[in-house]
Formats: structure tokens, C-alpha cells, sequence
């Protein structure tokens, strides 16, 4: 079996227990967000996708930074966890600005430096994703709306890229974002209906 089919498969598994432990809303997703990275950036460098190679980086920092969030971040001093609350008015333009920032960013530096055949959706579906995932740090619901659209323009691009599973997996994942949002919905209600 070719070593990128293999790498593909793997990555596709852990892929899936970290959806279904996101979708719980489980802190150990935190752990396989350290490993999978690893085993995506391989996949990615080796077909030519260079800015989500470099956002594997960030995504190992972001998982420890999730983790601590999750962890060690709680307000009320009785809570057992973090609650998943909705985003905040005040993050929503700087996301915005920082999202394109990023975009812009990232597409000259893959224009002007690297041989990559998709720099505007590569760049696109990396600097969302750095919002994003600050977005799941902070628990809010709308992350998975993000994600989404992450998700989405994803499976087409591994499509066009030749990474069947990956690709298989984000259209899995597009899915999986609208259920987990209604999830994460209804449970931001609950946390909200019990302080009141």
C-alpha cells in the first residue's frame, strides 16, 4: 500500500474520534488535536497543501491552549467545567479582521514563495481555521459554524487535490458541523436556562 494512502487512513481515524469528541464536548479532544497534526502534516507537505502544513504547528499550540482553557478556565469556582457559551459581540469584528489578516497573509506568502497550485483556498480554509479553533478554546457554539464552512471548502479542495479519505472525512465533518451546532446550541441553552 502507497505510504500517503496509509497516512490518509490513519489520519481519517483520528479525524473521526476527534469530531465524536468534540461533538461531546469532551476535553480529551484536546489530546488527539496533539497527534492528529503530526500525522496531517505529512499528508499535507507531501501534496503540496503548505499552509495547511503550517497550521498543523499552530493547531499543537492551539490544542494546549484548548486544553488549558477547557481545564483551568473556569469562572464559577462550583463549575465542574467550562460552560459552551455563545460568541461574544466584542470578538466578532476583530475575528473578522484577524480572519483576513490571515487570509491575505497567507495567500501572498503561498503566491510569492511556494509552488502550490491552490494558494486562495488553502490560505482561505487555514485562516478560518485559526479563528475557529480560538472559537472551540473559548467553547462558543458558533464555532461550528466556522467550521462548516472550513469543512466544506475543504472536501472539495482534497478532492481536487487527490486525498480520498481526507477528503471523505470533511464531508463527514460538514455534516457533523450542523448537528454539532444544534447540540452545542440546545446545551448553551441548558447552562443558560440553569443560572437563571
Amino acid at each position: 500500500m502507497d505510504w500517503l494512502k496509509l497516512i490518509d487512513i490513519v489520519s481519517t481515524v483520528l479525524g473521526l474520534l476527534y469530531l465524536w469528541l468534540e461533538y461531546r464536548a469532551n476535553i480529551w479532544l484536546w489530546a488527539v488535536s496533539i497527534i492528529m497534526p503530526i500525522v496531517h502534516s505529512y499528508l499535507y507537505f507531501a501534496k503540496g497543501l503548505y499552509a495547511d502544513f503550517g497550521m498543523e504547528f499552530y493547531y499543537v499550540a492551539a490544542a494546549i491552549y484548548g486544553y488549558c482553557c477547557w481545564r483551568w478556565g473556569k469562572k464559577d469556582g462550583d463549575a465542574k467545567e467550562v460552560p459552551i457559551t455563545h460568541y461574544k459581540r466584542n470578538h466578532i469584528m476583530p475575528s473578522v479582521i484577524v480572519g483576513f489578516a490571515l487570509w491575505g497573509g497567507l495567500y501572498w506568502f503561498l503566491s510569492t514563495f511556494t509552488d502550490s497550485t491552490v494558494p486562495l483556498l488553502d490560505s482561505f480554509t487555514t485562516a478560518l481555521s485559526a479563528v475557529a479553533l480560538w472559537a472551540l478554546a473559548k467553547k462558543y457554539v458558533e464555532q461550528w459554524l466556522l467550521w462548516l464552512v472550513v469543512d466544506a471548502v475543504s472536501c472539495g479542495l482534497y478532492i481536487y487535490k487527490g486525498i480520498p479519505f481526507t477528503a471523505s472525512l470533511y464531508g463527514f465533518y460538514t455534516i457533523m458541523a450542523v448537528a454539532g451546532y444544534l447540540r452545542w446550541k440546545k446545551l448553551a441553552q441548558q447552562t443558560i436556562s440553569s443560572i437563571s
